[in-house]
């Protein structure tokens, strides 16, 4: 019987290396800091005795402070659901600055379809060593997966046990591996993005009701003028809780979606960098 030829798939083994894990510790410790955060502004600065009339003395967690000197201090009487939207509102600002700089860099430099263009006239060019040069001055995804997808482009140039069409077939191979380690990179923490995008609005939704009903409670109780001063706070108690979360969650829709437009675009374009590999291949190398 003939012996057979081995496949591509057990040659092959991937050059490209997985993504250090090391940013994980933003994703436990910014939501806990960003709670604390936002209770600290509302207890020390939004709730600074001297900006109002009637401060609480005794002071405490809560202190019952009335009579606001002003709108900033007015966002006290919000309650308790205040700390927890601005703890959301800093959650937002934390995942966006940690997103953008992780996109940034995974953009590399230059434009990506110029990039595409120079590997696709080094490889017409069988310089496979210029287009690996290119890759690392490019320095992003884009340039990590075309890179993984050189080496084993230039591997499969002088490996004579594979057809064209396997060496094809391990090429591509090389760069969904590539791929497989780069997406979770870009994608990371998104999902505290879209989850405040929702948990922001429904936040503020609690602090509405509650509002509502300290306000309804206490025109109950005491009815009459007597109970306009705790009706007025009731309410912007509602009020203030309504805004800060229709804000927090107006920024985070606003922040996932350019971030997956921007992951979208690299995507596009490792896409387009293993059709170019495999392409090319195919023609230069029958």
């Amino acid at each position: 019987m003939a012996e057979t030829k081995p496949t591509a798939a057990a040659k092959s083994t991937t050059s490209a290396q997985p993504k250090k894990g090391g940013g994980n510790a933003i994703s436990y410790l910014a939501p806990i800091i960003c709670v604390i955060a936002g209770y600290c502004i509302w207890r020390f600065i939004l709730g600074n005795s001297d900006g109002f009339t009637k401060p609480d003395e005794l002071g405490g967690f809560w202190p019952s402070h009335k009579g606001p000197k002003g709108a900033w201090y007015r966002m006290y009487e919000g309650g308790i659901i205040v700390p927890l939207l601005l703890g959301a509102f800093l959650m937002v600002v934390v995942f966006s600055i940690e997103r953008f700089l992780t996109i940034k860099k995974a953009t590399g430099t230059g434009n990506n379809d110029e990039f595409v263009r120079k590997i696709q006239f080094h490889l017409a060019n069988k310089n496979v060593d210029a287009a690996l040069a290119e890759c690392d001055k490019q320095k992003g995804s884009v340039g990590n997966v075309m890179k993984a997808g050189l080496k084993k482009y230039k591997e499969m140039i002088s490996d004579g046990a594979l057809n064209t069409e396997q060496k094809v077939l391990a090429i591509q191979k090389e760069v969904e591996e590539a791929t497989a380690l780069e997406l979770p990179m870009l994608q990371k923490n998104l999902v505290f993005l879209s989850t405040l995008t929702s948990l922001g609005t429904l936040v503020a939704l609690l602090g509405t009701v509650l509002g509502m009903i300290k306000s309804f409670s206490s025109l109950g109780e005491e009815g009459g003028s007597g109970a306009a001063a705790e009706l007025a706070v009731g309410i912007s108690e509602a009020l203030y809780n309504t805004a800060l979360g229709i804000g927090t969650s107006s920024v985070a829709l606003m922040m996932y979606n350019v971030f997956t437009t921007k992951i979208d675009s690299i995507t596009y374009g490792i896409d387009e960098s293993g059709f170019t590999l495999t392409q090319s291949f195919a023609s230069q190398y029958k």
